[in-house]
């Protein structure tokens, strides 16, 4: 893309002959849009809002606009500003129109990100926030290394108030256009009253550098048009025409770089939905684009409603949903598709059936053994709302050689605090671990540098020793010094006693890897971690701790653990995608599953503490968002039971279900699953009809008590289990299996299930059993749900 040096040489761009005037003549471009999508098209002129839903063609209908901006001759390319998101956003608008207009287009460069066309802005007029034109971008570690130094210089405690939370608390300024001279007296206590000093500081200090952090691009343009009216001037001439994707995802700064340059002509096209706003947790502000008609008077408002993606039932589901929410704009979604499937709707006992259940459907899927055409293992995602749900899918799909690929971060055991517990168990097993001691060593911080681990190697080398024992060695001959010296020591007789304990079994080993975690340091180093990531590092480490439940103590899992990420490779071929909620935004699947919705999970507790009814709402339309990714199936699922520090605790099926609408829904949770009262579902199956009303929708009593196993001969099966007299506790609301109850089953036993079948009984807890049936695989069944195998012999089903 070219630059320009001077305004005259900006004006001079010729416009090629394929892009002159078309008026007064039909363009063929325009005949493959809809009524709405043309709409938009053709206001050229003055303020517009296209309010485009999930798979409404707002893409075709933003490129085909800049065509026509320039097949008509309305405006020139360097003319035009388009900005995006992401890279990928700018290249394929530039695809597209090049493309429409049956060559390449050039001399467009003002089409690009928020970032990248700032940054070329900024260095033309670097001088004016007292930069050099050459400066540096910092990146994210630099920034930390530099807001490090200076909070040792301020002698601040680092450890109560780290530079990652300093670094969080300046961006948010930052997305917000807060510079140091106007932080508002209600943030002046942040950070021990101490923030917006340090960032002055820190600002200067950048400029001492000649560098500028990620936030500072937006800033310094805003400052720049600000303060510099014949500077705002001169670009408000040259971008006659402004287009802007994902509006309802900008924050404060771009909001307010966006009003300043479309102040005089108003000619802006905004393109966003605000059902799908789903980052302020990253300084997104939804208010933008709902305030957009008050900023813009007289704005031409399209909306954007037919849908080309999904079937009549999801997009039903997806507006039920998203209607509960009050702060929206408003649109109706439909579709020239026929019905296809009702959105599905199951429960399973705990996570690790959910896992189960889905990758045995996935196979079906594939096998095209549903009724329907064969779906790629390509064509399908799981959707999660937090990372530590994957845990359980990738264990499940490893062990049963299902391909998968996770996208927008590693997969689950190659996560980075993964590894690192990983290292601290592998030392507690096998202290000869060499690889898993320097991993650890200094993680977390415990002054030892690269000086010291060199010490330790060379202690251990010349005494044929494991670093362990080098370590060990330093300690007892003083190598070392000061701090350094002091937490080797710790970590030193720590690792000796878990081994010890690991040898004796003196604890359970979940028990032990949670003490190991807690001991070394390891989890107050993410609890006193500021950053965003940090809350799901530690639920990921808890979802570890979970995973060790199934084998009989930690070496075994680390032989699991290593054989199955052996046994993965990386061919190509086709894959089923696991990703978050936020990483989907944009993309379709003809199948998606959307597990855990479940209270606390999905809406996130998190998010509702932080944020009350906004944080509520946009919950609401990450939901909107999962349920309008699919195209053909989609399948939305909720575990009853969660075990949490050993015990075993009722799920609340989320509120988001509540909201389905019913006649979209088709219910496939069978009645065992809340043991015919337990948890939410089966409460509400209870519940009077005044009761029920107060819930909400009946599709929590509906799961209880689907059709599914409805049968004579399944009811003969319930009447009998309850003349056995198997213990029912009553419904309760946190544990959900009586763990107290002697099973009248014992290992070994023969019995059958209406649904899985014949089996034997492998494990006992409380009235909840382990079975492993002959067709099935291994299931974990409430115990009144199955009867010895000569009993079903005797009963016509």
């Amino acid at each position: 893309m070219s630059d320009f040096s001077d305004e005259d040489a900006f004006e001079a761009a010729s416009v090629p002959l394929s892009q002159r005037a078309m008026v007064g003549r039909s363009a063929p471009y325009l005949d493959g849009l809809n009524p709405a999508q043309r709409e938009a098209v053709e206001a050229l002129e003055g303020p517009v809002l296209m309010l485009a839903g999930a798979g409404t063609g707002k893409t075709k209908a933003l490129t085909t606009r800049i065509g026509h901006l320039l097949a008509t001759g309305t405006a020139r390319p360097h003319e035009i500003l388009a900005v995006t998101f992401t890279n990928k956003a700018a290249r394929e608008m530039k695809n597209r129109v090049g493309a429409m207009m049956g060559e390449a287009v050039e001399g467009m460069p003002w089409l690009g990100t928020f970032h990248s066309v700032c940054a070329k802005l900024l260095r033309r007029h670097a001088e004016l926030v007292g930069l050099k034109s050459n400066f540096t971008i910092l990146d994210t570690d630099d920034q930390i290394r530099l807001l490090k130094q200076l909070i040792r210089a301020d002698d601040i405690d680092e450890k109560r108030w780290p530079p990652r939370m300093l670094s969080g608390i300046i961006d948010n300024w930052k997305n917000k256009a807060l510079t140091p001279d106007n932080i508002p007296v209600s943030d002046s206590g942040v950070f021990d009253h101490k923030g917006v000093a340090l960032y002055a500081a820190y600002q200067q200090r950048l400029k001492d550098l000649n560098a500028v952090d990620f936030g500072d691009i937006l800033l310094h343009m805003v400052v720049i048009f600000q303060q510099n009216q014949d500077i705002l001037d001169q670009y408000q001439r040259w971008f006659r025409y402004i287009l802007v994707d994902e509006y309802q995802d900008t924050n404060v700064a771009q909001y307010l770089w966006l009003r300043l340059l479309a102040g005089k002509h108003k000619n802006i096209c905004c393109v966003g939905d605000d059902d799908q706003s789903i980052y302020g947790w990253r300084g997104a502000e939804v208010g933008n684009i709902l305030r957009f008609e008050k900023d813009f008077p007289g704005a031409v408002v399209v909306r954007l409603e037919q849908n080309y993606r999904s079937t009549p039932h999801i997009l039903a589901a997806a507006s039920g949903v998203i209607s509960g929410n009050k702060g929206r704009l408003g649109k109706e979604l439909w579709t020239a598709e026929e019905d296809g499937e009702k959105v599905r709707l199951i429960g399973h006992w705990d996570g690790e059936e959910e896992a189960r259940w889905i990758g045995e459907e996935i196979e079906a899927l594939q096998r095209g053994t549903r009724g329907l055409d064969k779906i790629s293992p390509d064509h399908m995602a799981i959707l999660v709302r937090a990372s530590h749900q994957m845990r359980a899918f990738e264990d499940r799909f490893l062990t049963i050689g299902l391909p998968y690929r996770v996208i927008g971060g590693p997969r689950f055991y190659e996560r980075l605090e993964i590894r690192d517990a990983m290292g601290y168990f592998r030392l507690a097993v096998s202290q000869d671990d060499d690889l898993a001691f320097e991993r650890i060593v200094n993680t977390p911080k415990r002054g030892l540098g690269d000086k010291a681990v060199q010490t330790i190697q060379m202690a251990a080398r010349d005494n044929g020793v494991s670093l362990l024992e080098g370590a060990r060695i330093c300690c007892q001959e003083k190598r070392l010094g000061g701090k350094g010296l002091k937490e080797l020591t710790i970590l030193v007789d720590g690792l000796d006693r878990w081994h010890s304990q690991v040898m004796n079994e003196s604890d359970t080993h979940v028990e032990l890897a949670e003490m190991i975690l807690d001991e070394s340091g390891y989890t107050g180093f993410w609890q006193n971690d500021k950053t965003p990531e940090a809350p799901g590092r530690l639920e990921n480490l808890k979802e570890l701790v979970k995973a060790l439940e199934n084998f009989e103590n930690l070496q075994g899992f680390l032989e699991h653990v290593s054989l199955i990420m052996d046994n993965e490779t990386e061919e190509q071929g086709e894959k089923v995608s696991i990703m978050t909620l936020h990483a989907a935004k944009g993309l379709e699947f003809p199948a998606v599953f959307l597990p855990g919705w479940e209270d606390g999970l999905f809406p996130s507790q998190r998010s509702m503490d932080e944020s009350g009814v906004k944080g509520l709402e946009e919950e609401r339309r990450l939901a909107y968002v999962g349920i309008t990714r699919a195209e053909r199936i989609c399948t939305i699922s909720f575990a009853a039971n969660r075990r949490v520090y050993g015990q075993w605790q009722s799920a609340m099926p989320s509120r988001f279900i509540d909201e389905l609408p019913e006649d979209h829904v088709e219910v496939l949770t069978p009645p065992g699953l809340y043991g015919g009262g337990f948890g939410a579902a089966g409460m509400a199956a209870s519940a009077s009809p005044a009761v029920q009303a107060e819930m909400g929708s009946d599709l929590h009593g509906k799961a209880a008590n689907a059709d599914v196993y409805n049968s004579p001969g399944w009811r003969r099966l319930q009447t009998r289990s309850q003349q056995r007299g198997i213990a029912t506790p009553a419904a309760a609301k946190n544990i959900t299996i009586d763990l107290d109850a002697i099973s009248t089953f014992t290992t070994g036993d023969r019995v059958f299930h209406q649904k899985f079948g014949y089996g034997e009984v492998m494990g006992i807890e409380g009235d909840k059993l382990e079975i492993e049936f002959d067709k099935a695989g291994s299931k974990h069944v409430v115990a009144r749900f199955v009867v010895n195998a000569e009993q079903a012999d005797d009963m016509p089903f």
